[in-house]
């Protein structure tokens, strides 16, 4: 079993911390809460936290005083959350360690974005950090990237929202660069179902597929046509 990233969101409004929670387990993540600065800190003594979304503003033991204590030993990402959008406010969550910063009422896609963007840098530049499942089972090729074990596809660290089918398809071809499979085949193991001729779903797939991957996708970079036989994956 692939081991899930496990997030730690910090912030004493729970209504907030439950629908970032749900946001993120969304997306596979495994999630853990604290409402309290001295909870959280607790948390991170026990757990294995793989990156920190916290807010700053908090009764006790601020955001700001919590971003100091972990950086003295964990050089896990941290994501700030504020009310506040002063500059000065962001300059004070930066300086103390904290590596992106977002200030409410987010974009719940945005905050995917960037929790994605900062795991994948820390994984990477730091490889005794990193898990072998997340590296093993990455492709990348030309600013692409396809995650199998968490379903997460980014082109040059943007977050690429592909749907289950395509996300499917895309994994197919990349999995196996060069292999031209037919329109059956691809309809065969993905929707593991016998292909009509008369059925376009795989065309209409690439089509958004390209649409969302390619920059000309009528000059695909990724995904090549080999006409009157199918389609592969250019790598």
């Amino acid at each position: 079993m692939v081991e899930r990233n496990k997030i730690l969101i910090i912030d004493d409004e729970k209504e907030i911390a439950d629908l970032v929670g749900i946001y993120l387990m969304n997306e596979g993540y495994s999630v853990l809460k604290a409402y309290t600065g001295k909870e959280a800190l607790e948390t991170l003594e026990k757990e294995a936290i793989d990156l920190a979304i916290l807010d700053i503003m908090m009764p006790g033991i601020d955001g700001l005083e919590v971003c100091r204590r972990i950086r003295k030993d964990k050089n896990i990402p941290i994501l700030m959350l504020s009310a506040k959008s002063e500059d000065i406010d962001k300059i004070l969550g930066l300086t103390t360690g904290a590596d992106d910063y977002l200030t409410k009422p987010f974009n719940p896609l945005e905050l995917i974005a960037r929790v994605k963007s900062q795991l994948r840098r820390y994984l990477y530049l730091n490889p005794k950090n990193s898990r072998e499942t997340y590296e093993k089972d990455e492709i990348v090729c030309k600013g692409l990237t396809i995650n199998k074990a968490i379903h997460t596809v980014t082109l040059f660290d943007n977050i690429v929202n592909l749907t289950p089918i395509e996300f499917d398809i895309l994994l197919l071809l990349a999995s196996n660069p060069g292999k031209v499979y037919t329109v059956d085949e691809i309809f065969h193991i993905v929707w593991k179902e016998d292909y009509l001729e008369s059925d376009n779903t795989v065309r209409v797939h690439i089509r958004k597929i390209r649409e969302k991957i390619e920059s000309d996708s009528k000059n695909p970079l990724f995904i090549k046509t080999i006409w009157g036989v199918g389609y592969k994956f250019e790598d």
